[in-house]
């Protein structure tokens, strides 16, 4: 496997990881929450840094890959984007208060524009290596669960609940996509790999070179038994 190509995919699924824990973080933030409490504010920066933590393992995944990745402009531009979305949408939700003139957390329009918008460029990733099943399978395993992520909303939960299960969908892709490299089940070419050269030899030829090899043998040995025989 291409080393940055392996480390863009190891940092693409430890910045989904740590969206994970920032997200159950966040969700017991705010269960014991206490203005006045020296762990909450322990726990706030503890949260913050995991978040922050995450986009920057995202950020470098993003540049690998767009460096390491032969074509694929769609899915460079697209997985770029997806980062940027996510990265609004976040602060929006930890900034609702001083946003909510134009920022609705509970709407279910934006959350069907999220799970929408996710689910396409999770589609994308298919391009690293099409017409395998089994990472097809995975693919639309994956924008399932991104799509179900909406129906939160219906629920009575905030937009926040779609990005935790984005998180986990993209968790599971890269998980697959690594596993599936070292499998060699699915082969994404890069930059700077050799080009496989193969070797091709006619057997065709080869029968024709013998052949005529024999005929020549067998005309020397009648001339030689014609020689013979006038000799005689």
């Amino acid at each position: 496997m291409h080393k940055k190509l392996s480390l863009g995919l190891i940092l693409g699924l430890a910045g989904n990881l740590l969206f994970i824990a920032f997200a159950l973080l966040a969700y017991w933030y705010y269960k014991i929450f206490d203005p006045t409490s020296g762990f909450v504010k322990f726990l706030e920066k503890v949260t913050y840094t995991v978040l922050f933590s995450g986009f920057i393992c995202l950020v470098v995944s993003e540049v690998l890959l767009c460096i390491t990745l032969r074509m694929r402009r769609l899915l460079k531009i697209a997985n770029g984007l997806y980062i940027i979305m996510e990265a609004v949408l976040m602060y929006f939700e930890l900034n609702t208060i001083r946003y909510r003139s134009f920022y609705e957390p509970y709407s279910f329009k934006l959350a069907i524009i999220h799970s929408l918008v996710s689910a396409v460029v999770c589609f994308m990733f298919v391009y690293l290596d099409p017409y395998k099943v089994q990472f097809e399978v995975v693919i639309i395993v994956c924008i399932g669960l991104i799509m179900g992520g909406m129906f939160g909303n219906l629920i009575g939960i905030r937009i926040y609940f779609s990005i935790l299960v984005n998180a986990i969908s993209y968790t599971l892709m890269y998980a697959a996509i690594i596993r599936l490299m070292k499998k060699e089940t699915i082969e994404i070419d890069c930059y700077g790999d050799s080009a496989r050269v193969a070797e091709y030899k006619s057997v065709f030829f080869e029968e024709e070179v013998d052949d005529d090899d024999d005929d020549s043998s067998d005309d020397e040995a009648v001339d030689s038994k014609d020689t013979d025989s006038e000799k005689e």
